[in-house]
């Protein structure tokens, strides 16, 4: 048996800690050998192998290591590449002590590492390391603060972390709208996150009243999401299908293609907009009332759209400035940037996730976005319903 050492550590959630006892019994799920030292209504003192893992599965679970200890920085062998042992962060609020003090880690997101410079620990992508960069090694010197997703701020416990299709939508809609109006009062923006369906529901319709009426202060989005659009605009249909009554038109399947050649014979879609030959739209209101949005693509993507980045890491920063000062996310229909945005956010940061399925959702979850709100019904019922409380 490898040697043990004796953790102290105390609950900063508030939590009983022998309520949290039984979730580091279900954590180490028989595989990881512990001892529990000494249980008091404040500590727990448990002993754990020098080289256990276990340890970073307890601190998430709203512990903290009783004394500040100096954390561990080792230089970035090269440009890109981390220390063996760096920490790998999460996307609940993190703090190092340093320089005699707990300081918040700045940038925080999931599947980083944390450097430092003058005194502020800052969460970087690995590709973003600098050879020589001080690189945290080991978990001594940092402590995760969770959001209590009961608190005032967030208000949302009987939805987070939850997925369910039986709660009613009028209800939750009500929740995301107060949601929407108190990052609004805090000066926080909304970001939405919509899948093309929305252009195959008429959803589209109803966003871009919420684009007009200032409750959309970015859109990230794929290619096909400006695509169908701009096809319902110009020829009536999304995916061949007509907007109006659903029936499937003749010669349909080409209408993206020829939506996509027209914007690419302008050069973008605000070119299209400056010469008048795109009149209307989700796209058509974004480029007017200046709303910034984000196309990135994928390996599946006809075209692409002359807007569409094709660079998956210039995508990604493009995503990640403007999740920037985000106070609310919401994700329509797309599991694919649904999660990579989840992966980029704050755990501070309520996460709204609409779909039809409720394993989209709950996808979400298992990616590691435990902020997640799942919301499972209809993308356009769910919008329109935003549209009337937040607009009329």
């Amino acid at each position: 048996m490898a040697d043990k050492f004796d953790n102290i550590l105390r609950s900063v959630s508030g939590e009983d800690p022998r309520s949290l006892l039984k979730r580091v019994q279900g954590a180490s799920s028989g595989e990881e050998d512990f001892e529990v030292l000494r249980l008091t209504d404040t500590e727990l003192h448990i002993g754990l192998p020098a080289d256990s893992a276990l340890l970073d599965s307890i601190l998430a679970l709203g512990f903290e290591m009783d004394q500040a200890q100096e954390p561990s920085w080792e230089p970035a062998p090269a440009a890109g590449v981390a220390p063996e042992d760096f920490y790998s962060t999460t996307h609940h609020r993190t703090q190092v002590w340093l320089g005699g003090e707990w300081r918040v880690v700045a940038d925080q997101r999931m599947d980083g590492c944390i450097t430092h410079q003058s005194g502020q620990p800052r969460c970087v992508k690995l590709r973003d390391l600098s050879a020589g960069d001080p690189v945290l090694v080991g978990f001594a010197g940092v402590r995760v603060v969770h959001v209590d997703s009961g608190d005032e701020g967030y208000d949302f416990a009987f939805m987070a972390n939850d997925v369910s299709s039986e709660r009613r939508a009028e209800v939750q809609t009500s929740r995301v709208v107060q949601l929407a109006r108190q990052a609004r009062e805090r000066g926080e923006k909304i970001v939405w996150v919509p899948g093309p369906v929305i252009v195959h529901t008429g959803a589209s319709r109803e966003l871009e009243i919420l684009v007009r009426e200032g409750w959309v202060d970015s859109v990230l989005s794929g290619n096909a999401l400006a695509v169908h659009d701009i096809e319902s605009q110009w020829l009536g249909t999304s995916l061949g299908v007509s907007v109006d009554d659903g029936r499937v038109m003749p010669h349909g399947h080409s209408h993206h293609m020829r939506a996509i050649n027209r914007i690419r014979a302008h050069g973008s879609i605000e070119a299209a907009v400056s010469a008048g030959d795109l009149k209307g739209g989700l796209m058509h209101a974004l480029v007017e009332e200046r709303v910034p949005y984000v196309l990135v693509g994928s390996i599946r993507d006809d075209g692409p759209l002359p807007d569409t980045e094709m660079d998956l890491f210039k995508g990604q920063d493009q995503y990640a400035e403007q999740l920037k000062g985000a106070g609310l996310v919401i994700v329509l229909s797309t599991m694919l940037h649904g999660i990579g945005v989840g992966n980029m956010l704050s755990g501070e940061v309520p996460l709204v996730c609409v779909d039809i399925h409720p394993a989209v959702a709950t996808k979400l979850s298992d990616r590691g976005s435990a902020h997640a709100i799942g919301i499972v019904t209809d993308v356009g019922l769910f919008v329109r319903r935003l549209r009337e409380e937040l607009v009329g």
